[in-house]
């Protein structure tokens, strides 16, 4: 058997029609493993099937006292014997690919839609959702795949023996054709209430899951403010419901595998007990009755196959339709034709909100609304995932090219988002700034603007004192001779090298958030969207950033969603959002003197103080402090 190098360079384009459909697709994908496993399974099946005939003339040969007769028979039943072995492996080494295949394909094809839904998917499907999804649900649809070759098999062989035994005796032929049947269809009434139980417990399962995940995410504040156990109830809860879940879907199971005992067996007593009435009358010899009950009893062999597809179609039906429901998200899908001829001399325009961002210019987007603002950042970056009842909106423009009607590849790489929780994978520091980038910022800058070098510290255990200053140095104001000196400094073995945990969890959310507002200035795109990139910072680190985010994207089109006055003072416009549009643009000082309305978000104060009450400026400074947490 040729092996396939995994994962496949193409997981294909799959059929979204319906649950079947998709298990379908997956089936045709690989019809040579199908052909092998088929073929591999009826030699293995058929040798068994044919095994009793040499033992039933056997024991004829020793009835009559033919010697010779019983080693050539011998001979048979050891060559039988002998490539049924050699079917079983094959058999089992085909079909573990099969189900390989078939789960490596699925998980390619949620990994590939969740690349290219980016964050929209988490807003549409929880991520402990997707999580059960590619895990339990994947298994559950390679599993039925797999198996579809050795049922086609066992019918067969089962229309073999039929056939055979009716040949033989056709009252006992007939009762094989029928009475297999019959036993496969007796497990059917319990496939109803087995595939309703299993949807419950795959859905509790996706929840405790969901819930799992999130309160790993939020761990350091849940010690924060002392509700770990609060949490840890819920949970509890929560996998209890799904164990209670689990253990009807299991009752349901094992009703259904006593029922392939149970019933086979009766019918193999009825059978032998009518053959061993036709060989005390005479009518057939002892040799034959031995081999019609071996036969049979191998039926068994395939009836369990027909009970085992029976459940794999049940959980594989709602597991195809929990991956389905991933794989039909979509995005808006332009024609394709459209192209941005300079984007970073293009401004970025928002039709449903009025929004202006102006090529070259630092734009801060003032909004009460975190909800709105973070969708509307997503908005700004181009092919927002379609869905909702409402209708369509229409797209960003950029240059005056609609960003939806460009190739999703050439959208994501003129504008960037930076989400307001990214994640930082596990790895190391030179890994996390291996990404595609222009070239014009290195990473030392990134990191200055930036101001990581407590995080640096943190991440490189031992780094010399001195490398700390030479950052400093390398903030805005300290010149490029100060990121020299950094880059001497950060030389040092461990540095770039050191490694960063899964989600950045040794660090904290401040520094996260610094160590990934580097990772999107070292990326440098023509237009950068920023929302909320310093709300984990306190205030002295928060202007210091200002400055740096100011000095490193000039030039370059940047957008920041924030209310913060410290990056709203080095905004060359500021733009006010309300009731979805555009409606005071401004600098800030001017706007916190003007309106009262964008000095009410400002001060986060429940109501518009009137001008004269408040003295000119006096926004301009943070108002309250935060911690970097």
């Amino acid at each position: 058997m040729l092996l396939k190098t995994l994962p496949l360079a193409d997981p294909g384009r799959p059929d979204l029609s319906t649950p079947l459909a998709l298990l379908r697709w997956l089936q045709r994908g690989q019809r040579r493993g199908q052909a092998l496993a088929t073929c591999w399974a009826l030699l293995e099946m058929g040798c068994q099937a044919a095994l009793p005939v040499p033992v039933g003339l056997g024991v004829q040969a020793v009835v009559d006292g033919d010697t010779g007769a019983l080693w050539r028979i011998g001979a048979l039943a050891l060559a039988l014997t002998a490539v049924s072995a050699l079917a079983t492996v094959l058999l089992h080494r085909q079909a573990v690919w099969n189900w390989i295949h078939a789960v490596c394909q699925v998980r390619q094809l949620v990994s590939r839609q969740a690349s290219h839904l980016g964050s929209g998917l988490s807003r549409r499907i929880a991520t402990g959702e997707v999580v059960a999804v590619g895990s339990g649900d994947v298994e559950k649809v390679g599993w039925y795949v797999e198996l579809t070759a050795r049922l086609r098999a066992a019918v067969a062989v089962w229309l073999a023996v039929g056939a055979a035994v009716l040949a033989v005796e056709p009252v006992l032929g007939v009762a094989v054709l029928l009475g297999v049947p019959v036993l496969a269809a007796s497990v059917w009434p319990l496939l109803g209430p087995l595939q309703r139980r299993y949807t419950d417990q795959r859905a509790l399962g996706g929840k405790a899951t969901e819930l799992a995940a999130d309160t790993v995410a939020g761990l350091r504040v849940l010690r924060g403010i002392g509700g770990e156990q609060l949490f840890l109830d819920r949970y509890r809860a929560a996998s209890q419901r799904f164990r209670a879940a689990a253990v009807r879907s299991a009752r349901i199971w094992a009703l259904m595998q006593a029922q392939q005992v149970l019933l086979p067996g009766l019918f193999v007593v009825g059978i032998t007990w009518y053959g061993a009435r036709l060989a005390a009358d005479g009518r057939i010899s002892v040799g034959t009755l031995v081999a019609v009950y071996g036969a049979i009893v191998f039926l068994a062999a395939p009836l369990r196959i027909l009970g085992e597809s029976a459940h794999a179609w049940s959980v594989a039906r709602v597991s195809a339709g929990r991956v389905l429901r991933v794989l039909v998200l979509a995005r808006t899908e332009g024609d394709g034709t459209g192209s941005l001829t300079d984007p970073a001399r293009s401004d970025l325009f928002d039709p449903v909100t009025g929004l202006t961002a102006r090529a070259g210019e630092l734009t801060a987007v003032v909004c009460g609304d975190p909800d709105f603002a973070g969708a509307l950042a997503e908005r700004l970056g181009g092919h927002v995932p379609a869905g909702g009842d409402g209708p369509a909106e229409p797209s960003v423009r950029l240059g005056g090219t609609e960003l939806d009607t460009v190739p999703l590849a050439e959208a994501r790489a003129a504008v960037l988002v930076h989400d307001k929780e990214p994640v930082l994978l596990s790895g190391t520091l030179a890994a996390l700034f291996d990404i595609p980038a222009s070239g014009r910022v290195d990473p030392w800058d990134a990191l200055a603007a930036a101001r990581a070098q407590d995080v640096l510290d943190a991440l490189a255990d031992g780094w010399e004192a001195p490398a700390a200053a030479a950052l400093e140095a390398a903030a805005p104001g300290g010149g490029r001779a100060g990121a020299e000196r950094l880059e001497a400094a950060s030389e040092a073995p461990g540095v770039m090298g050191a490694s960063i945990t899964e989600r950045g969890r040794s660090l904290s959310g401040g520094q996260r958030q610094r160590l990934a507002l580097a990772r999107s200035l070292l990326a440098d795109p023509p237009v950068l969207v920023l929302d909320e990139p310093t709300s984990a910072v306190d205030a002295h680190t928060e202007s210091r950033i200002a400055a740096g985010l100011r000095k490193n994207r000039e030039g370059r089109t940047t957008v920041v969603f924030a209310t913060s006055p410290l990056l709203l003072d080095q905004a060359d416009r500021v733009v006010l959002l309300r009731d979805g549009r555009v409606a005071a643009t401004g600098v800030h000082r001017e706007l916190m003197r003007a309106d009262p309305a964008y000095r009410a978000v400002v001060t986060r104060t429940d109501e518009p103080e009137p001008a004269g009450e408040r003295p000119a400026g006096a926004g301009a400074a943070r108002t309250e402090s935060r911690s970097d947490a």
